[in-house]
């Protein structure tokens, strides 16, 4: 019985250190979108009449909604993910209005963004986890 009971510890450990680490590649991708996504946003904010710019940025954030969509998601953070692509889709549908001239609704669609981007991190911190920081943020 006892044999088993060390076994069972073991192995009990070993999925609670195989959890993070699995959440954590999450975490290293979700940071990535997020701040690629607010990168973005601030350097269009005042450029939104540099139609290159714009459509560069448009298929920039084209390809990360498809990639958030697609991204594996740990059950450890499932519960917050939708958050994360309503921040991609937010930032899509600004960059959208960006090319249609329509800085009102550039700005609406960039602030949905940013709030969904508050409440992923807020949520995020109440399972006990922090997206890392990238490297302009340090």
């Amino acid at each position: 019985m006892g044999k088993v009971f060390v076994a069972f510890a073991l192995m009990l450990s070993g999925l609670l250190f195989a959890l993070p680490t699995w959440a954590g590649s999450y975490l290293d991708r979700a940071s990535l979108l997020l701040d690629e996504a607010r990168r973005e946003g601030d350097l269009l904010q005042p450029r939104t009449h540099d139609r290159e710019l714009v459509l560069v940025i448009q298929a920039l954030a084209e390809a990360r909604v498809k990639a958030a969509r697609k991204m594996e998601c740990p059950a450890a953070v499932a519960k917050v993910h939708p958050h994360l692509l309503l921040v991609m889709e937010n930032s899509e549908r600004a960059a959208d209005a960006a090319v249609q001239g329509n800085f009102k609704k550039f700005m609406e669609h960039l602030t949905a963004a940013r709030n969904e981007e508050r409440a992923f991190r807020a949520m995020l911190s109440q399972l006990g986890f922090t997206l890392p920081e990238s490297e302009s943020r340090r």
